[in-house]
């Protein structure tokens, strides 16, 4: 994989709540110069990110429910309204992590059910992701592990969701890992695609990822993992995600 086709699965990301306008004009800058898949911000720069991405071919990208998932299903309703008609071209929803915990499958749809029909009732074609905080789930299941993972897919599949998604990269319980991801392709059944996000620092573990069936990746480290690949020493500092 050279760099145009590892750069065409990364989500450039900027989350830290201390984020400036001046930062986000950096990463939108970084995307078009590398050509990331998408750049995702905090709601309250979607348009100004939209905007300065119109006509590059980088996609707008934010979050909702973000970083917990314990907004009523009302609420990210209307968050991801809000997001998409600012120029959101692709939303990364944070499930309600009890349903999942608890394997109650159809509070777990329900609720992806009512945000998706709010987004799309606005833009038809938004790409919805589903952030299911594997690590906290395989965590909270140690006697059920593969089993909450495979019930978080087919709520994803169900409701009308493109992807799951490993984590936030916020939860103390840990990011993205190679045997969630593994689980997730096996349980994803050929509907929905796989985000890994959340601790994928250095090239070997975006591989790893990649290898383990991630077809996204959302990275902080986006520029210091594509000079990794083409040989210039890069630079480890990431902005928080």
């Amino acid at each position: 994989m050279d760099a145009l086709e590892l750069a065409s699965l990364i989500d450039h990301t900027i989350l830290k709540p201390e984020t400036s306008v001046q930062e986000v004009d950096r990463v939108v800058d970084e995307a078009v110069e590398y050509r990331f898949c998408s750049v995702c911000v905090a709601p309250v720069f979607v348009r100004r990110v939209s905007e300065k991405l119109k006509g590059t071919g980088v996609k707008t990208c934010s979050v909702v429910g973000f970083p917990h998932g314990t907004h009523k299903s009302t609420i990210k309703a209307i968050e991801a309204t809000s997001v998409v008609k600012d120029g959101a071209d692709e939303i990364d929803v944070v499930a309600f992590l009890p349903h999942l915990i608890r394997l109650d499958l159809d509070a777990a749809r329900d609720e992806l059910l009512e945000i998706v029909r709010a987004a799309r009732a606005v833009r038809s074609d938004v790409v919805i992701k589903v952030i299911v905080e594997s690590a906290a789930l395989i965590w909270s299941n140690p006697d059920r592990e593969e089993q909450t993972i495979e019930l978080a897919c087919q709520a994803v599949r169900e409701s009308g969701c493109d992807f799951i998604k490993t984590s936030t990269g916020y939860h103390p319980a840990g990011g993205a890992g190679v045997l969630a991801v593994s689980w997730m392709k096996k349980h994803a059944q050929g509907a929905i695609r796989i985000k890994a996000s959340g601790g994928i620092r250095d090239l070997q573990t975006a591989r790893e990822m990649i290898a383990a069936g991630a077809d996204r990746l959302g990275l902080s480290a986006s520029v210091s993992i594509i000079k990794e690949l083409t040989g210039i020493k890069p630079d480890r500092s990431t902005n928080g995600y």
